[in-house]
């Protein structure tokens, strides 16, 4: 890892080849010398380790004897976005560390197996399996990130015709505009959704539902059984409460993901990129996006501190991540908060008043990105009725049928419920939902039919 960050530090500036993945993938010989070492445990723990419960062994045993395509069969059962969740799931806090061999720090490769095989099978454009005629119903899905893909692959191989309905221009969500390039290459999220509309899938881009009359009462009049709301947490927190908040050069941790992420793709110019070559920059915040915004603004040729207002033990960033970025050049100001964004010339950002356990002191910085939360939009909630939400405007949602909210037929899951997590658990979330639909469809049509 090491020699992969040097890399990156010796070609750092303001050009998108800083952003090429940084953790190489196993050759074939490599991939299969890992899943030999897998010890077949009669629990086994990684399994329970796992969010959404892949079969691993059985997987890993595939691939030891060399059959890929029946390791991506299994993988299958569980997982619609196998490619992606190898390259970002917090596999030391999941599968991988709860494997035995992690005590001995010898933990199995978990995570780049199952992207190995992912990326084989697309690659190889191995056979698909047989799909069942879509007979079962018609289901609409609000969003295409983790859980919305979730969703519609999930009905799609049970018999169900679903729609995706995305307001980008392209699909995809968080896994397309918030995720680093050299984290989750782009290429990597459109081979996994061309999959799933492989699957019978059918996604509507530039539909935004909640505008231009595009709403979930629409829909049920197109004709829909049932309406999946997979929308996350797209309205960031802020910090409008501290003084100077709205200063030029206070700006989201999204908003530079997304900026970067659109010149990357080549669909922006670099002025549009809220980051120059030897900007003074702080992060506010300690998850993962803090890490992804940090890390990116490196990359930029940015001089980049992330000021978190507890300690490293108490930082929800993945360990890996924070080690990363660590390594290439990113410093750690621990309990640290901002207190004031102080100004200069023409309304611009100037420096920021911190409060530190030593006390108050005055540090310059010309750029600000906050990563400190975000939460649910409201636009499909208030050109809806009956859809009930919490004080913070996450959407509630029952246990019979699993994922229902109180409109009748319409479901919702991820982080617009659940409050924003990690790409594999709005994937757990967003299967149990799949499977609260189908029980609910399946029924409201066995009583068409009996009365």
């Amino acid at each position: 890892m090491e020699k992969e960050v040097e890399k990156i530090i010796a070609t750092n500036g303001a050009n998108n080849t800083n952003f090429l993945e940084v953790h190489e993938a196993l050759t074939m010989k490599q991939a299969i010398d890992e899943a030999k070492r897998c010890l077949h445990c009669k629990i086994p723990q990684c399994r329970k380790g796992c969010p959404i419960e892949n079969d691993i062994p059985s997987f890993t045993s595939a691939l030891a004897m060399g059959n890929i395509g029946q390791a991506m069969s299994i993988i299958n059962e569980r997982s619609n976005l196998p490619a992606i969740c190898g390259r970002v799931c917090p596999h030391e806090k999941q599968c991988q560390g709860s494997c035995v061999l992690a005590k001995k720090g010898q933990a199995i490769q978990i995570g780049k197996l199952e992207e190995f095989i992912a990326d084989f099978d697309t690659d190889m454009e191995l056979i698909r399996e047989r799909l069942p005629q879509k007979t079962r119903g018609r289901i609409a899905v609000i969003g295409s990130g983790p859980a919305g893909l979730t969703v519609a692959g999930d009905l799609a191989r049970q018999g169900f015709n679903v729609t995706i309905f995305e307001s980008q221009e392209e699909a995809g969500g968080v896994l397309m505009y918030g995720i680093p390039e050299y984290r989750l290459p782009k290429s990597i999220v459109r081979k996994e959704i061309e999959k799933i509309v492989a699957l019978g899938v059918d996604v509507r881009l530039n539909t935004t539902v909640g505008k231009n009359g595009v709403t979930i009462d629409s829909l049920f009049a197109e004709g829909f059984d049932a309406i999946f709301i997979g929308t996350g947490t797209s309205v960031p927190q802020n910090m409008n409460s501290t003084p100077g908040s709205q200063l030029r050069g206070v700006n989201q941790s999204t908003y530079l993901l997304h900026q970067v992420n659109v010149f990357n793709e080549g669909l922006t110019t670099r002025d549009k990129v809220p980051v120059d070559p030897g900007d003074r920059v702080a992060v506010i915040g300690g998850g993962n996006v803090a890490m992804d915004a940090a890390r990116t603004a490196i990359r930029l040729g940015a001089d980049v501190k992330v000021l978190y207002r507890r300690t490293l033990e108490e930082m929800p960033a993945i360990k890996s991540e924070y080690e990363e970025a660590v390594a290439e050049g990113v410093e750690f100001w621990w309990n640290t908060s901002c207190v004031e964004f102080i100004g200069g010339e023409n309304g611009r950002l100037k420096a920021l008043r911190l409060h530190t356990s030593e006390g108050e002191r005055i540090e310059p910085f010309n750029r600000v990105f906050l990563a400190i939360g975000s939460r649910p939009a409201n636009r499909i909630v208030s050109t809806t009725e009956g859809i009930e939400v919490d004080e913070k405007g996450y959407v509630k949602t029952v246990e019979r049928p699993f994922g229902m909210t109180t409109r009748r037929g319409v479901f919702a899951g991820g982080d617009v419920v659940h409050r924003p997590q990690t790409v594999v658990l709005a994937m757990k979330a967003a299967k149990e939902v799949a499977a609260g639909i189908a029980q609910y469809v399946d029924a409201v049509k066995l009583l068409q039919i009996c009365s």
